[in-house]
């Protein structure tokens, strides 16, 4: 949980370079990739990044966002899903700094029936980040592009290091 705006701030700002990151290494051409029939595609998970953000508006914040988070993935190009990503991340983080202070990290706020505190739902948020990104790489993988390297190297990079990948 966090218990200060300034920890909560530099730690979504790392994650959401990470997410960036990740959104822009998709092609328009690998959005519908899915791990298997009915789940979602890399479009899909790429635009519920964007779009589950929104969510904690549902914590009293009030965001700038996308509208109603209709439109899906097949609205957006790859290069529109990584842009739509910046802007709501920006503005949720924007929305924390000028509307909260560290005291409201402790306020208790009722979510799908649970009370959760605002601290731990700012990292809920981020891990909820981290979730997904993980899948994105899989699905990554397999429409052949390569993910970056998140929070260490990539079978790629060890390569390109001149070092045997590990097993």
């Amino acid at each position: 949980m966090f218990t200060t705006i300034a920890s909560f701030a530099q730690e979504w700002k790392r994650e959401a370079d990470m997410t960036s990151g990740l959104l822009d290494a998709l092609t328009d051409g690998s959005l519908d990739r899915q791990v298997a029939e009915g789940r979602r595609t890399l479009g899909g998970l790429a635009w519920h990044l964007v779009t589950s953000i929104q969510f904690m508006g549902s914590l009293g914040l009030s965001i700038d966002g996308l509208g109603d988070g209709e439109g899906g993935s097949g609205k957006y190009s790859a290069v529109e899903l990584a842009a739509a990503y910046r802007t709501i991340s920006d503005s949720f983080l924007a929305a924390i700094q000028a509307q909260w202070t560290d005291d409201d990290l402790s306020v208790t706020v009722p979510i799908a029936g649970e009370a959760w505190e605002n601290g731990a739902s700012l990292r809920f948020a981020l891990m909820h980040q981290a979730h997904h990104r993980g899948q994105m790489t899989v699905l990554m993988r397999q429409a052949g592009l390569r993910p970056p390297g998140l929070y260490g190297p990539t079978y790629e990079t060890w390569i390109e290091q001149g070092m045997a990948p590990r097993e």
